[in-house]
Order: C-alpha cells, then sequence, then structure tokens
C-alpha cells in the first residue's frame, strides 16, 4: 500500500500540556510550545531544549518534546520506544494515552518495523474508538504485513466514521488492488479525486491502474501529474519510477 505525504508525522498536540500540573517559576505551556515548533525543523536544538527543560521540571511535556524531536532527527525506534514508555506512565486521560500510542506506532511505521506498528496502534486503537487517523495507519501497518483484508476493514471503518478523507479512499484502492477486486479500486480512487483532485496518492495509484489496463497514455498523464505538483518529494519519486519501470516494459 503506497503511504506517504503525511511521512508517519508525529500529530503536534497543542493542549498536551493540559495533562501537566503548571509550575509559577516557568511558563511549561509556553516552553512546549517552542520546544514542539522547533522540533520539525530542528530537531537536534529542539533535543537539546528538551533535555534542560526536563532538568527544570518540564516533566512528560519535556519527554513528549525530546521523543518528537528524535523522530524529526531520523531515530524513529528511539522516539517509538520513548513514546510507548511516556504513554504508560503518563498521568493522563485514556484518549491521551491513546493518542501517544498513535503517534508510537507512527513512528514504528517510519521505522519499518509493521509488526510493532500493527501492535502499538492496536492498543491506540482501543483508547481511540473509532478515530479515523488511527485505522487509518493501523491499515497500512497490516498491509505491510500482508494483510490486506484487514486493511480494507480498517479503512471501510475510517470512511463509516469520515467520508471526507481521499487518503482512505486512495489507500483502501491500493488494499482492494492486492486482493485483485479492481472494480472497487477503481471505484475508490475516483471517489478520492472527487474529493480532492489532486491528492497524490490516489494519482499515483490510479496511474497503476491504468497501467494493469493497459492504458499506458493515461498511466503516463497521472504519473505526470505527480511529478509536478511534487517534483523532489517521495510521490514524486514513485512517479518517476512507475515511468521509468514502465518504459523499460514496452522496451
Amino acid at each position: 500500500m503506497i503511504r506517504f505525504m503525511r511521512k508517519a508525522s508525529v500529530v503536534i498536540t497543542l493542549c498536551f500540556f493540559t495533562s501537566f500540573s503548571q509550575a509559577a517559576e516557568l511558563n511549561h505551556s509556553r516552553e512546549y510550545a517552542r520546544c514542539m515548533g522547533l522540533a520539525p525543523s530542528d530537531p537536534n536544538d529542539a533535543f537539546e531544549m528538551a533535555t534542560a527543560w526536563k532538568s527544570m521540571g518540564g516533566g512528560d511535556a519535556a519527554e513528549h518534546c525530546a521523543a518528537v524531536a528524535l523522530y524529526y532527527s531520523g531515530k524513529a525506534e528511539h522516539a517509538a520506544r520513548r513514546l510507548e514508555v511516556l504513554a504508560e506512565t503518563i498521568i493522563a486521560t485514556p484518549e491521551f494515552k491513546g493518542e501517544i500510542l498513535g503517534q508510537a506506532g507512527r513512528a514504528w511505521l517510519s521505522h519499518g518495523d509493521a509488526v510493532r506498528a500493527e501492535a502499538t496502534l492496536t492498543e491506540a486503537a482501543k483508547f481511540l474508538r473509532g478515530r479515523p487517523g488511527i485505522l487509518i495507519d493501523r491499515s497500512e501497518a497490516r498491509a505491510a504485513l500482508g494483510d490486506y483484508k484487514g486493511a480494507v476493514e480498517d479503512l471501510t471503518n475510517a470512511i463509516l466514521a469520515d467520508a471526507s478523507r481521499a487518503e482512505a479512499f486512495a489507500f483502501r484502492a491500493s488494499a482492494y488492488r492486492y486482493l485483485d477486486e479492481l472494480g472497487k479500486a477503481r471505484a475508490d480512487i475516483e471517489a478520492a479525486l472527487i474529493l480532492e483532485p489532486d491528492a497524490l496518492e490516489a494519482l499515483l495509484e490510479r496511474g497503476i491502474l491504468f497501467r494493469l489496463a493497459e492504458n499506458k497514455d493515461a498511466a503516463r498523464a497521472d504519473w505526470l501529474k505527480v511529478l509536478e505538483l511534487d517534483p523532489d518529494g517521495e510521490a514524486g519519486r514513485l512517479a518517476r519510477a512507475n515511468i521509468e519501470k514502465m518504459d523499460v516494459n514496452v522496451n
């Protein structure tokens, strides 16, 4: 199953700090916002900031930022482990624990450990019943494990919860393709592109379906559009690879 754009991103939950006690000496809520805002662009500085802040009483909020910074610095495995520990030890609502576990699951996906990701996201889903994002993430883990029926089940439930998410239709189309249910795959891709005409994952998948139908011109058109929209990103890389593979097969 094609999965990108969100890139297993760690969700910055600005309400996170409401789970922690406030200290008079330091505005921890402000420090949390600063640290989390810095993590995507400068994860090394964010990690150092979180470490120093934790020594000044930053507690679980500082630990959360440190884990997020590790994720953005490319250390997804370390981030996932720290997020799992945080979810287990933090005093917070069950829903919030589920959010942290969801972040851990996405980090395991980024690390490439689909088994651990599926288990962690299943645990998160217990706290976040029916949350579409968790179901979409778990569908990727299940697809990576070859459980395309399980992926379809998760994506169907995600769509039932929120039918406005183009990515859910696109990912379900991919799962249907692996199950050789091409009619359903095509219907889902059209639904995705109605919702979001420039959805990169949907254009990539439709290109694959066109190629399977021997409509190489249409496949090329979709992949060239992806290249135009995302020339330097992961979607563009996949589109380029698909075009090259198709051209090699033609020759």
